[in-house]
């Protein structure tokens, strides 16, 4: 969120080149508020502030602004200087933003990088798109279990500056396979005995993330061992990376939103709400749209079909919209909290007895509690107490089958290996809503 309390001043300083002041702004506060304050210059006064930090400083100001403006700012400005900056950036975040450059500025930008850092960038490229690899860091703290106490203080300390993190020291051999891990924790209760060496103190279980597992796996993991970071291996156990805690709440955002998206039968979008095309947005919002439409047509077609019954009991007309509702919104509440379970892991495909049992009583319970009150409407439109029983009865058969429809059916596609959430609300509500329709038709014919 930009703070414009500052923005005059800081245009006054850059007007002046007050070197002095300029600097202690870009120190003086956190990263995070610095980032505030500058928000409301234009892009080449904010680019002109930021030379005045230290490189290190210059890159951690940077990572608070939004990823657009980041981009924008890195397309448009000298090619030294944005070779400068992408260095100091973490790098699985400066991967991220080159993701988003025009080919020829990525070109550009790769050829005025350092030959490692160039090389490790490609590398993190190479890997797909919502994988550990595409997600992890290679800056990671890896020491040799040869090494006491004592050494491994030495050589942790020099490699601190260049470090995003280090929760955990990783243990690994000289071909840099992963042995164990040591906790930094321990690594300092361990002062008392500095001749121990970190193979004899390391815990050789590791919990890890493959290199080509899928980032919502990894994020399961992370959550389900608390973990404040998780290695990165391939097939031959040797570690690439990390991915922090950080990394792992973006993607449970990206995750929730994605599947809040498909909820509402929206296709999940790449971009933010604001920035995606009109046509994208609604080709995205279009499809589905189309699919429900001919649910819906479904429904007028169940209707026509029963037209000689609707004609001869008009009176049945009046609760249809009524009957739709209960049953559709029955449906959908059922599928949200089954695709929510699942998405959380509170639920597995094993558990559908366990599922349906527990929705048939709720929709027993519901059902019966709203034909009490269909039925007091439905006795003042009658003609008769006993056609009045269509209602409730209605009401009852509908609910229960919508709750059984909408737990099944995330239920299946959960089954099938496809994204559950993809069962959406509507989607849900359109079929319930045609058999609704039949099992309303079919209980008056039976009671009139």
């Amino acid at each position: 969120m930009a703070n414009p309390l500052l923005i005059p001043e800081l245009r006054e300083m850059l007007a002046e080149q007050n070197v002095a002041e300029l600097e202690e702004f870009c120190t003086a506060l956190n990263a995070g508020r610095t980032a505030e304050f500058m928000e409301g210059l234009e892009d080449h006064e904010l680019w002109s502030v930021l030379q005045y930090a230290q490189p290190d400083r210059r890159a951690e100001i940077f990572g608070y602004f939004e990823e657009q403006r980041q981009v924008e700012l890195l397309e448009e400005q000298n090619l030294d200087e944005v070779a400068s900056l992408i260095e100091e950036i973490p790098p699985d975040d400066r991967v991220d933003l080159i993701r988003e450059f025009s080919a020829r500025r990525v070109g550009e930008v790769l050829n005025r990088l350092p030959v490692d850092e160039r090389r490790d960038i490609q590398r993190l490229r190479s890997y797909p798109e919502g994988t550990a690899g595409a997600l992890m860091t290679t800056d990671v703290a890896m020491l040799s279990e040869t090494l006491n106490i004592r050494e491994a203080l030495d050589e942790l300390g020099q490699q601190a500056s260049e470090l995003e993190t280090i929760y955990y020291i990783y243990v690994v051999d000289e071909d840099s396979l992963l042995r164990g891990i040591v906790s930094t924790r321990q690594l300092v209760s361990s002062l008392r005995t500095p001749e121990k060496t970190l193979g004899e103190m390391m815990e050789t279980d590791v919990v890890v993330a493959d290199v080509d597992e899928d980032q919502e796996s990894v994020a399961e993991k992370v959550e389900h061992y608390d973990l404040l970071a998780i290695p990165v291996v391939d097939s031959g156990r040797q570690l690439l990376g990390i991915i922090t805690h950080d990394d792992v709440l973006d993607v449970v955002r990206e995750e929730l939103t994605e599947d809040a998206q498909r909820i509402a039968a929206v296709t999940p979008l790449e971009q933010e709400f604001l920035r995606i095309g009109l046509l994208d947005l609604s080709r995205k919002r279009g499809i589905w749209l189309v699919i429900l439409f001919f649910a819906a047509l479904l429904t007028a077609f169940a209707l026509e079909h029963y037209d000689a019954e609707l004609q001869k009991y008009i009176w049945l007309v009046s609760f249809i919209p009524l009957i739709i509702s209960a049953g559709g919104n029955s449906g959908s509440q059922s599928a949200t909290l089954v695709i929510t379970a699942l998405t959380s892991g509170e639920v597995e495909t094993h558990d559908w007895p366990k599922v349906l049992y527990r929705e048939a009583l709720v929709s027993i319970l519901l059902g019966g509690a709203l034909a009490l009150i269909g039925y007091g409407a439905a006795y003042f439109m009658a003609p008769t107490a006993v056609a009045a029983l269509v209602i409730p009865l209605t009401l009852l058969a509908v609910i229960f089958v919508g709750c059984c429809c909408g737990a099944c059916l995330p239920l299946i596609f959960q089954r099938l290996g496809l994204d559950p959430a993809m069962m959406s609300n509507p989607f849900v509500a359109g079929i319930v809503d045609i058999m609704g329709i039949v099992i309303y038709i079919n209980i008056a014919r039976a009671l009139l």
